[in-house]
C-alpha cells in the first residue's frame, strides 16, 4: 500500500501600511496688508504659539517672505491653514521634501 503524505501550510495574515502620511509644513506668507499685531494674534489664536514665539515667527515671515510656523500631518494642518486664510493672511500646507 502506498503511503500518502499530507502537508499543512499555515498562512499568516499581516496588514501592510500602504498609505504613509507625509510630514508637512504650515507656511505663512508675507504681504503688505496685514500688521505684525494681526499676524502675531493669529499665530497665538490658531497655532497656539506663545507671544514670544509668534513675534519671532512674524519677524521671520517679514524678512524672509514666508516661514513654516508649524509642522505636522496634512490632516492636522489643513484646518489651521483654512482658519489663517479666513483671516486674510496667506498660508499654505506643503509636504516636507
Amino acid at each position: 500500500m502506498a503511503q500518502i503524505s499530507t502537508h499543512t501550510k499555515e498562512f499568516e495574515e499581516t496588514d501592510v501600511l500602504t498609505d504613509v502620511e507625509e510630514p508637512c509644513h504650515l507656511i505663512m506668507w508675507n504681504d503688505e496688508v496685514n500688521t505684525f499685531e494681526w499676524v502675531i494674534e493669529t499665530l497665538i489664536d490658531i497655532c497656539d504659539h506663545s507671544p514670544e514665539q509668534a513675534e519671532q515667527c512674524a519677524w521671520i515671515i517679514h524678512t524672509k517672505g514666508k516661514y513654516a510656523v508649524k509642522n505636522g500631518s496634512y490632516d492636522d494642518l489643513k484646518p489651521l491653514c483654512d482658519a489663517i486664510t479666513e483671516r486674510g493672511i496667506g498660508a499654505t500646507v506643503e509636504a516636507i521634501v
